[in-house]
């Protein structure tokens, strides 16, 4: 799939006032600071459609972005905010949680993972909550530049064998670099296949 457009479309905290119509939509969502937004950006093959920062936690609104016109990215907060209130984190979490069980129009959820790091509970915790509320997903391990070869086939075996005492049959896994495009490809072309599926049926 190749994008031709990629337009901001809303942003809110609200489920039921994000765009109105069927067009499908992709969520991203994963730790703060796990580089989120750099892949959406990369994706897109757009600098600043979603906003980047050194400081985790800037995303705190449900962002809707326009794909080609016929889809959506959505940009979710990130979960595990270490420095914001509680309070605000449990507003975070409120309407995070009530997009992903009451927006008809979600096909897929792709939770993204620091590939340098070995399998952190809360993103195990996620992964098991999505499952256990019947919510697609898929693993996006981010920052692959960062490591060596041998490094991340490590770490993506630890958190496989991780996520196999929960699940016999795992998600599909991406590996994906913002700083040299690796696997943005393989993840457009995966949600060209979904959208192709929706529409044949």
């Amino acid at each position: 799939m190749k994008i031709k457009s990629a337009v901001f479309a809303v942003s809110n905290t609200d489920h039921a006032k994000c765009p109105s119509g069927d067009l499908p939509e992709y969520a991203f969502i994963g730790r703060s600071n796990v580089g989120k937004s750099s892949l959406i950006n990369m994706l897109t093959s757009q600098k600043n459609l979603a906003k980047t920062s050194g400081k985790p936690g800037k995303t705190q609104l449900i962002n809707h972005f326009l794909i080609n016109e016929e889809w959506y990215i959505v940009d979710l907060p990130g979960y595990g905010y270490a420095k914001v209130a509680k309070s605000q984190r449990e507003k975070f979490e409120k309407f995070i949680s009530e997009y992903l069980l009451k927006r008809q129009q979600l096909i897929n959820v792709f939770v993204l993972i620091d590939s340098r790091l070995e399998p952190q509970q809360i993103d195990v915790e996620f992964m098991n909550w999505c499952g256990g509320k019947e919510i697609p997903f898929s693993i996006v391990f981010t920052k692959i530049d960062k490591l060596s070869s041998s490094a991340l086939q490590k770490n993506m075996a630890k958190y496989k064998k991780e996520l196999q005492k929960f699940w016999t049959e795992l998600p599909p896994i991406f590996t994906t670099s913002s700083e040299s495009g690796f696997g943005g490809e393989k993840l457009l072309n995966y949600i060209e296949q979904i959208n192709n599926s929706i529409t044949s049926k």
